[in-house]
């Protein structure tokens, strides 16, 4: 097996974004946190705990269609258990999203209930989005409120400011830069963040990314592999690397001498595995 990468990825600029959330407190009165179906716990930050304090939660756990729907249900189950409201929902087609509103106006009914009674009849809940780069708080917030103001793009750290987005007469919502943590303590967290490209790929080595991935695949997908790259796993490889090149080989990626184009095909399988084209796949399951 090859060894994991130790990863590592703070801009500046998610300083200042955990500065802009702590400035936001008081002005909300919930917050969605919007997580990676794919890799549920890994992609949750641990600093949110303490920056959010006590505020009202809902967990959603974004491209679920990409996702195991075995392991979503599992991990679902899980949260509950622990007190968590997990909802799947897939931002781009907008699947799950449906209830959402409802959702917030049940978990904050008492703070409802407390405006009408004061008279403040009308008054809008406020509810954050907050999560890790590319997790798809843009899109969520685009398919709420069914315009495209809030700008979109399949790389980290797009979204660099606050914005306000009303979704009905009584609920707003909040769109917050991509944040990580500082350090990841877990080796293992880094290399799944870099898997679904929530990490910028600058910092990693994409061929032993790719590499750490097929071997996580070979041994919990294998299935995928075969569907999506014909024959490959009867290839006679030894280990993950002769896959790559396999892989490689069969899409035609060859320099010039005949060797497989190895960095080519690793950005490829990184890619497709982003995009959902390996199939339904969940790099972490919950410890039950």
């Amino acid at each position: 097996m090859s060894q994991m990468q130790n990863i590592q990825w703070f801009p500046g600029h998610m300083k200042k974004t955990e500065r802009q959330i702590t400035a936001c407190l008081p002005l909300i009165d919930a917050v969605a946190e919007i997580v990676d179906a794919r890799i549920p716990q890994s992609s949750r930050n641990p600093s949110l705990d303490k920056l959010l304090g006590g505020k009202p939660r809902l967990l959603l756990m974004n491209k679920c269609d990409i996702a195991d729907k075995v392991a979503t249900d599992k991990w679902i189950s899980y949260y509950r258990a622990n007190g968590v409201i997990a909802v799947p929902v897939d931002c781009k087609t907008g699947k799950g999203t449906d209830g959402f509103v409802k959702a917030v106006k049940l978990l904050l009914a008492d703070k409802l209930r407390s405006y009408d009674e004061k008279g403040l009849v009308g008054k809008p809940l406020r509810v954050m989005v907050v999560g890790i780069p590319n997790v798809g708080k843009s899109s969520f917030i685009n398919c709420m409120s069914r315009l495209s103001k809030a700008k979109v793009a399949d790389k980290p750290g797009v979204t660099r400011g606050n914005q306000w987005f009303k979704i009905d007469a009584r609920l707003e919502l909040l769109d917050t830069p991509g944040v990580l943590w500082p350090k990841f303590d877990d080796m293992s967290v880094g290399e799944k963040l870099a898997f679904t490209g929530a990490v910028k790929d600058g910092v990693t080595d994409t061929e032993l990314l790719a590499v750490r991935l097929l071997e996580y695949m070979s041994r919990e997908y294998p299935e995928r592999l075969e569907e999506r790259y014909s024959g490959v796993l009867t290839a006679d490889c030894d280990d993950a690397y002769e896959l790559l090149c396999a892989i490689g080989k069969r899409r035609g990626m060859i320099l010039r001498g005949g060797e497989v184009d190895t960095e080519r095909a690793s950005v490829m399988l990184l890619d497709e595995y982003r995009g959902g084209k390996l199939g339904k796949i969940t790099l972490e399951m919950p410890e039950i």
